[in-house]
């Protein structure tokens, strides 16, 4: 059924409950109404935008009475930035809400039998917790309320920040972000001050033209930091004013790299980074571990919430020394370096040929030689003849993309038959789908969410299973 655009308005209304996707919701005349940026106890008039047969979408238009519960967003740019939506929502509730997701993904709609659910484990901190983060240039960026579009002077049009909502071609400027903290801000401030008054063309993504692209900036618990800056086609001179001007006024940047990135998305995974002054790499510390994060490498973007995470899967895994361990899917090598120790041997598998590159030299400088690692596409490296080759897994760990494993895996990892599998999801949804599949042979006997990133919507969640008898 297409999306219905409705001008209803609905009168002093009480949020009920947090709902998904980080809206709340309320019932009206029996119907279910979902809304934006609310918490539960508002009371509130709503103008619904969208009404389906089952359902409504609608914003809060007048706040007749806050929730007592409802905190100050700390942000200037809430409720226009399509992130940390749960701002106003006190933390302890957004740790509930998300053990309610995991929940329902799993019971109420996944129908797995499962044991009593954890409290969602708590992110130690709730600001300034990524270590990285992508911003986009844009030369018409989004005009605030209030503002008037026709007599904003030329050099305030461009921006450079993030995506408003779902909007592909949208840019909302970012004074200060929240997420991650110094240099981030300041670096991102002076390049877009001296792009605007060297006069560089931002990027129009919607037609496709201009210079300044996007950057990226990475940084570590150590005090390492990296940037890399994306431009549309190449310019030597202008190109090589930024980079020098950024990297004289930031000299704690201590791995600098440009990319020329002709494409039609601002990805960067397909393309080859230039590394122009520093260090070819960045390195975090975990546990005495060392990992190596180059200019494409996945590495979990909350670092000290990745070590308890990690600490739940190498418990739930619960292995004695003997086993073989099959890290599925496993980036850098972080997960299977991290349980290294507690195993006798450790296989990783990711499809990123230069995540496999770092695994191996993170390993090899760990001291770790119980680690073998393979880069290929999961359901082709991961075949009846490789775990012939490799052995028969013990223990298999799985932390796939959003989108979860492939049927395919499913089926090789029920033949291989290991004793134990520990999924570690972003997604409960793609993950109750594959236990569905798994638990033909397995029985579910842990669930620990974690909250890898507060104040948004979004959970991790681990299960732990038990090949059944």
């Amino acid at each position: 059924m297409s999306k219905k655009k409705t001008d209803l308005t609905l009168e002093h209304v009480t949020i009920e409950a947090v709902a998904a996707e980080g809206k709340a919701l309320a019932h009206v005349d029996g119907m279910v109404v979902f809304v934006d940026f609310a918490v539960p106890g508002d009371i509130v008039d709503i103008h619904v935008y969208r009404k389906k047969k089952n359902y409504m979408e609608g914003f809060i238009t007048r706040m007749i009475q806050p929730s007592p519960h409802r905190l100050d967003a700390f942000c200037e740019h809430f409720g226009v930035c399509g992130g940390c939506r749960w701002q106003p929502l006190p933390y302890e509730m957004q740790l509930e809400s998300k053990r309610q997701q995991v929940y329902d993904q799993l019971v109420r709609i996944g129908h797995l039998h499962v044991p009593e659910i954890r409290p969602t484990l708590p992110s130690e901190r709730t600001r300034y917790y990524r270590n990285k983060l992508e911003f986009t240039a844009s030369d018409r960026r989004w005009i605030l309320r209030g503002e008037n579009a026709e007599s904003i002077p030329e050099n305030d049009r461009m921006g450079l920040g993030f995506h408003v909502g779902k909007f592909f071609d949208k840019v909302l400027d970012i004074k200060q972000c929240h997420l991650q903290r110094d240099p981030s801000n300041a670096i991102r401030l002076f390049i877009k001050k001296f792009c605007v008054e060297n006069g560089y063309e931002f990027f129009n993504i919607r037609e496709n033209r201009g210079f300044f692209r996007n950057i990226f900036i990475r940084t570590t618990e150590a005090g390492d930091v990296m940037l890399i800056v994306c431009f549309f086609h190449e310019d030597a001179p202008k190109r090589e004013s930024l980079l020098d001007a950024v990297s004289a006024a930031f000299p704690e940047i201590t791995s600098l790299y440009y990319v020329i990135n002709e494409k039609l998305n601002d990805s960067i995974g397909d393309q080859s980074p230039i590394l122009y002054k520093g260090n070819d790499a960045i390195y975090e510390e975990m546990e005495g571990l060392h990992f190596k994060i180059g200019p494409k490498s996945f590495y979990q973007t909350n670092t000290l919430q990745a070590c308890r995470l990690y600490g739940v899967a190498r418990d739930f895994a619960a292995l004695t020394g003997t086993e073989t361990v099959y890290d599925l899917y496993t980036g850098t090598g972080t997960i299977a370096q991290f349980i290294s120790s507690k195993a006798k041997k450790v296989i990783g598998i990711e499809y990123v040929p230069e995540a496999i590159e770092d695994a191996r030299t993170n390993a090899s400088a760990n001291g770790i030689r119980n680690c073998e690692f393979f880069a290929g596409d999961m359901k082709d490296v991961l075949d009846d003849a490789f775990v012939e080759e490799h052995g028969r897994p013990d223990v298999v760990i799985l932390d796939p993309p959003r989108a979860g494993i492939h049927p395919d895996v499913a089926q090789v990892i029920l033949k291989a038959a290991p004793k134990r599998i520990v999924y570690v999801s972003c997604n409960p949804a793609s993950q109750a789908r594959d236990l569905a599949i798994l638990c033909r042979d397995y029985t579910i006997t842990a669930v620990q969410p974690v909250d890898m990133f507060p104040h948004t919507m979004h959970v991790e969640n681990v299960c732990a299973l038990e090949r059944n008898s």
